[in-house]
């Protein structure tokens, strides 16, 4: 079987970026190794960032609402456990946490990729991943169509009715934590040890109450959460007297029963398990994100304690950085550097997930030496109500991509917010100019005359809008990119060599 990318992994990570690659017309193959959505609990939150940039690419359902803005309209949260953080949005933003459980995700973006022409084959396991060296070395802006015996990867798997074999200009792991494509592609990785050992399930709770929230005692941590839906309760634990000895078996409802006895120090009755399982704070991050056309994303990129929720927003925002790059590779308009940005931008940026995640770690350990720190970090969670460093961070919202040129406000590099426009076409706003998927070069006003013509060699990647000038907008132009992040604002170096750098140079008109 011949394709454009091959993604090996049906998640949400790598659905979703089928998903968008199909959207831009590339064509897509998902291998994934199970033959349906996995209905056991796993993540359920979309932190702000991602929710912003999955909503300007079109991915939302219409009921989705749009945030007001300011802290009264925020949605609580948590830091460590500790109460008070509250996460806050721009006006005009859709709401700043989405409460979304994985299953559902992944079915949204399954049927949006197939819609697109995607092919998702469940039940093939990859066997094999090989690139020839030659091919590594081929240019990113060549586009020979469907990738044939030439082709840049090969991908060798098994499935329901024998092996499968397919070629591809590149390659896509986001098979997990135990990364079959990290492992072939020789890719080494930063890890650190399991410290502490967690158990989680989904039960029925009988005599004993235990109210849902964070409960800390001294021997550990229990988190419930209820479902009225279904009478179930699901339950976490978190010891950190040490990593499990034997971590690599199943848990049992006796094991989940005793470990919640001990940390609560009383008998819970539970019973009817439904889904049981253990984690623990083993830290993954990749060296690379990218190893000549294979690439890394979600967690077989990078894998942290899931305090905080932010493992899922993580991977999302891996897939909607990459779908549009390796779109614009495939059909020969990409810049010379703009796949390795891949790696430059979402590589800092899932180190800091990890860093943050066994910071809160650190503060979730027991013992009396931590309560004053504790208590210095409710303190702190107030007054970040005004700072909004620690909810930024949560959220992504402080984002910034290394390398763009410009200034704040939003130059390059930063976020543009949802801004509302009014065009010769009529009134819009950012989210409703980038559901196309193309770049975006605005426009402000009878100053960007210049900024026009610069770009008028890039008019077949670029989608070029015409509005008047906004008071949040303090340029006569910007250039943006799909995902919503400045790629350009005047101030530093100039349009052309900004649209050089990411897009391909443009085709010299033929002479009559």
């Amino acid at each position: 079987m011949q394709t454009h990318v091959v993604i090996i992994g049906g998640g949400p990570v790598g659905l979703l970026l089928a998903a968008e690659l199909a959207g831009y017309g590339v064509d897509t193959v998902v291998l994934e190794a199970q033959d349906a959505v996995s209905e056991r609990p796993k993540a359920t939150t979309l932190h702000a960032r991602a929710v912003q940039c999955l909503a300007r690419r079109g991915h939302l359902p219409e009921h989705v609402p749009l945030s007001a803005g300011g802290d009264g309209c925020g949605c609580p949260f948590h830091f460590a456990g500790l109460p008070g953080l509250v996460i806050t949005a721009p006006e005009g933003e859709p709401e700043p946490i989405l409460k979304w459980p994985q299953a559902e995700l992944e079915r949204l973006f399954e049927a949006r990729a197939r819609k697109a022409g995607a092919r998702i084959l469940r039940g093939h396991r990859v066997a094999e991943i090989r690139q020839e060296q030659e091919q590594e070395q081929e240019s990113e802006q060549e586009s020979d169509g469907v990738a044939g015996a030439g082709g840049a990867v090969t991908v060798r798997a098994e499935g329901p009715h024998g092996p499968l074999t397919l070629t591809a200009r590149y390659a896509v792991g986001a098979d997990g934590a135990r990364s079959t494509v990290r492992e072939q592609a020789g890719i080494a990785s930063e890890t650190h040890p399991a410290t502490v050992s967690a158990l989680t399930g989904t039960v029925r709770l009988r005599d004993g109450a235990l109210a849902d929230g964070w409960h800390r005692t001294p021997h550990g941590w229990i988190v419930a959460k209820s479902d009225p839906r279904t009478g179930e309760t699901h339950i976490r634990t978190l010891n950190c007297a040490g990593a499990h000895s034997e971590r690599h078996l199943p848990p049992t409802l006796d094991e989940l029963r005793r470990e919640v006895a001990r940390i609560a120090g009383r008998h819970i009755g539970m019973d009817e398990p439904r889904w049981l399982g253990r984690f623990s704070d083993f830290a993954r991050l990749a060296g690379t994100f990218r190893r000549g056309r294979v690439f890394l994303a979600g967690d077989a990129a990078h894998v942290h304690f899931p305090i905080g929720g932010q493992g899922l927003s993580t991977g999302v925002l891996d897939a909607l950085n990459l779908g549009w790059k390796l779109a614009l590779a495939v059909h020969g308009q990409a810049g010379p550097g703009l796949l390795d940005s891949y790696d430059r931008e979402r590589r800092p940026a899932a180190r800091r997930v990890l860093d943050n995640t066994r910071a809160q770690l650190a503060l979730m350990r027991p013992g009396p030496e931590l309560d004053a720190l504790r208590a210095l970090f409710a303190a702190l969670l107030s007054a970040d109500r005004d700072a909004g460093h620690l909810r930024n961070m949560i959220s992504a919202q402080d984002t910034v991509l290394p390398g763009c040129t410009g200034r704040t406000p939003f130059g390059g590099g930063t976020f543009l917010p949802n801004v509302a426009l009014h065009t010769p076409q009529g009134e819009t706003d950012v989210i409703g100019l980038l559901q196309e998927g193309r770049p975006l070069l605005l426009l402000f006003g009878d100053g960007a005359r210049v900024h026009r013509e610069t770009a008028r060699g890039w008019e077949g990647v670029l989608r070029v809008v015409r509005a008047r000038p906004v008071p949040e907008v303090p340029y006569e132009a910007l250039l943006v990119r799909p995902d919503g992040y400045v790629a350009w604002a005047p101030g530093g170096e100039g349009l052309e060599a900004a649209l050089s750098e990411h897009f391909a140079a443009p085709v010299p008109a033929a002479l009559p």
